[in-house]
């Protein structure tokens, strides 16, 4: 048996290719599916010399072709395992296509492309898209996507990725496609499909520029009357982010897909949120009053993303609380406006101690941030989200709300589209601010509970 690697933050390198074009195509039948991958490849001049190959990382499925700048490869010009996919050496800047063989219905690993019932969809995050094609699998490879998928139209009527619908067609034997296209750049965890029979329910939003974007969700057809609270929430939240962050959706679409056996909670892919059903619906005759504010606190949560950890996502894995923490304040923010400010904050820190607390107290204690991790899918922590939350608090608090939102509004404007580091993000508030937050930033670094002691004396 090996030895799990150890993974340094203080080993982090800039990735040597970057990805500037990804083009997908899922051809779906009933005992497998083909993905053809397009990629327009160029070498990161800051981080590989002429003899550096090309490596991503790959899943284990079958490679079909690959083909270089119009050049079919021999099958000894590539070298491929479960792991990673190779080519000993590249020019500066190159298109690469790469045609593969998955079986989603054999897909036990619930991450990359696998069938839920008999909903084909995807989960990504953290390590996921790897297993759909061979890909430099990190967060700061950032690109454009377009996605066609094609299908039978019987077994699969509803074909859905991030972005905007930009074609539809049939085609021959009851089969369609469709392609979506993503005009803003983003790493591969925050790709998804969705292939299936599915119903939804349709609104839109009116947005602070005047622009109309349609609303979908959908959902297993037994549970589609149980979408309008969900639906309202949205909307909620959409309306609550340009009042009290100035931010406005970007796409002409927002879908949100709702499935019974969805294993990953809630999933903020980019234009097409992902979701298991009970944080979406909620039947009217018998949910309280706890449910519907869990589903519009996971609904908003879910939907900032899209600016905190899309827009602007992490350098790498060890950034987690980045798009986290900062979005569980966003969301704690969201429920207090709409809802009793003061019992928010009761439950945020009833969850906080109840969860939190012994997780600082026992063997599990880390940082907001680690140094080192073995497996990456073991930090999505109460400590990550919760008290990494509990930090942008903090720096909301020392700063006041008039200059946080100077500081969110510089945040955007220096890094949209790009994956940044905690750093960035507090350098940001210290440079908005005119505060010394050097030392808050131990924060971030130690673990456990502060202790404070405190003696009091009265007069009768």
């Amino acid at each position: 048996m090996t030895t799990p690697e150890k993974i340094y933050l203080k080993d982090y390198t800039s990735p040597p290719f970057f990805i500037d074009q990804t083009d997908l195509t899922f051809d779906i039948k009933d005992d497998q599916t083909l993905v053809s991958s397009k990629l327009k490849i160029r070498k990161n001049m800051d981080a590989a010399g002429d003899s550096t190959p090309l490596v991503f990382n790959k899943g284990d499925f079958k490679i079909v072709s690959v083909v270089a700048d119009g050049m079919i490869l021999m099958a000894e010009e590539f070298e491929a395992d479960d792991e990673f996919f190779k080519l000993a050496k590249t020019p500066d800047k190159f298109e690469l296509e790469i045609t593969n063989i998955l079986k989603p219905q054999e897909n036990t690993t619930l991450e990359g492309l696998y069938k839920s019932g008999n909903i084909l969809c995807t989960q990504c995050e953290a390590q996921g898209f790897r297993k759909i094609t061979p890909f430099p699998d990190r967060p700061d490879v950032m690109a454009v996507y377009s996605c066609t998928i094609i299908a039978d139209k019987t077994k699969y009527p509803v074909l859905l990725s991030n972005g905007n619908l930009v074609k539809s067609g049939e085609l021959d034997s009851n089969r369609h496609f469709v392609t979506w296209e993503d005009p803003f750049k983003k790493p591969g965890y925050l790709f998804a499909l969705i292939a299936g029979d599915l119903a939804h329910i349709k609104d839109e939003f009116k947005t602070c520029s005047g622009k109309i974007v349609a609303l979908k969700i959908y959902s297993e057809k037994e549970n589609i009357d149980k979408c309008s609270h969900a639906m309202e929430s949205l909307k909620q939240a959409m309306e609550w982010d340009e009042k009290r962050f100035g931010l406005e959706y970007d796409l002409n679409l927002y879908q949100i897909v709702a499935i019974n056996d969805f294993n990953a909670g809630a999933m903020e892919n980019k234009g097409l949120n992902i979701f298991n059903s009970k944080y979406v619906l909620a039947d009217h005759q018998t949910a309280t009053d706890e449910d519907f504010m869990n589903i519009q606190r996971v609904i908003g949560h879910e939907y900032f993303h899209n600016w905190t950890g899309n827009r602007v996502t992490l350098k790498n894995w060890f950034q987690l609380s980045l798009k986290e923490g900062l979005t569980v304040f966003r969301d704690q923010e969201f429920s207090s406006d709409l809802n009793s400010r003061s019992v928010q904050r009761i439950l945020n820190v009833r969850y906080l101690r109840s969860l939190q607390f012994p997780e600082d107290a026992g063997p599990m204690t880390h940082p907001v941030r680690p140094e080192a991790y073995i497996k990456m899918d073991n930090f999505y922590t109460m400590t990550v989200y919760e008290k990494g939350a509990e930090l942008v608090r903090m720096i909301h608090q020392l700063l006041g709300e008039k200059i946080f939102q100077k500081g969110m509004k510089l945040y955007f404007e220096k890094f949209d589209g790009m994956a940044v580091t905690i750093e960035d993000f507090v350098l940001t508030m210290q440079e908005a601010s005119g505060l010394d937050l050097e030392q808050f930033k131990l924060w971030y670094s130690q673990s456990g509970t502060p202790g404070v002691k405190m003696a009091r004396s009265f007069n009768h």
